[in-house]
């Protein structure tokens, strides 16, 4: 099997304990997909973080971490000065709110070597992306990366983007639907939140989701909505209505991006669009059981290997 890269920002996080002191890990939501990847894909799969790092202690124990986990960074550069962003997690029950510091983080200039995000993506089975991704960019770098995307897609990688509308990354609206219709060019299977496109497109309800992105050319998609069924569609026929499994939520945080990492990797092993929704579902509610946005491996392939 080719590799699989993700691109995008993977942050030091800060989680809080219930004795008050707080945890230091790693996250991001393209980072927390390739985690889910990781552990599911076969493991002669090359797995691959496309980002931009610095040179201080902490990136450099960030780095390690992904080696030990069988993650690389494939060609991304490593900045003089530059240090990861940070944010911090604080929970009210099971939901969850968070604080970023990440203004001047190394990942904003992950398009900064063009020749080196090129080759970062060859040879690889899948590319995925988000809307995070994009809005950390500039305008300039957007089409640094669209470019590279293309470059993939038209070797033979198949694209996989999350629009993850977050406002605060946008300087408008309108510079968010216009940055994430133009990624709807490059992609193959879009993975949208509908609460996100309802916020950004006044999309009505999940089908309408559909039927957008559909119109801007993307072959498959897969509408999470939460806590309820998730909406299937591929290019033709009628969408398929897949529910979830209702557990008692301990940290939601990272589930729609264990949910994205779930259905890809049903997908990659040659699993139709439906049975790995139902995959996905399964390793989401896994992963809601636990604090933080990384679930142990051997608890997403439990979850995942599960018979339908």
């Amino acid at each position: 099997m080719k590799g699989i890269a993700s691109v995008g920002e993977c942050m030091l996080e800060l989680s809080g304990r219930e004795d008050g002191a707080w945890r230091l890990g790693y996250a991001g939501d393209t980072f927390n997909t390739l985690w889910t990847l990781r552990a599911l894909a076969p493991a002669d799969a090359a797995a691959d973080y496309v980002s931009a790092f610095g040179d201080d202690p902490f990136s450099e124990k960030q780095i390690a971490f992904f080696a030990e986990n069988g993650i690389g960074i494939a060609k991304s550069p490593r900045l003089a000065g530059a240090r990861p962003g940070l944010y911090a997690i604080t929970l009210a029950g099971a939901e969850r709110s968070f604080t970023y510091w990440r203004g001047d983080a190394a990942a904003r200039r992950l398009a900064s070597d063009p020749g080196a995000l090129s080759a970062s993506l060859e040879e690889r089975a899948l590319v995925y992306f988000s809307g995070i991704t994009l809005g950390i960019l500039d305008d300039a770098a957007r089409v640094t990366l669209f470019s590279a995307l293309a470059e993939a897609r038209s070797r033979g990688s198949r694209v996989a983007f999350d629009p993850n509308y977050r406002p605060q990354l946008w300087k408008t609206p309108d510079e968010a639907r216009r940055v994430l219709a133009e990624a709807l060019t490059v992609t193959d299977v879009a993975l949208p939140t509908f609460p996100d496109e309802q916020a950004l497109f006044g999309d009505a309800a999940p089908a309408a989701t559909v039927e957008r992105l559909r119109k801007a050319g993307v072959a498959e998609i897969a509408v999470k909505n939460g806590e309820q069924p998730a909406l299937i569609a591929g290019d033709s026929g009628e969408p398929a209505v897949i529910a979830g499994e209702s557990v008692a939520a301990v940290d939601t945080t990272g589930a729609g991006d264990s949910f994205n990492g779930a259905y890809l990797a049903a997908r990659l092993a040659g699993e139709s669009p439906t049975a790995a929704a139902k995959r996905a579902h399964r390793v989401a509610a896994a992963v809601v059981q636990v604090r933080g946005a990384l679930a142990p491996f051997e608890m997403l392939r439990a979850a995942f290997s599960r018979p339908l």
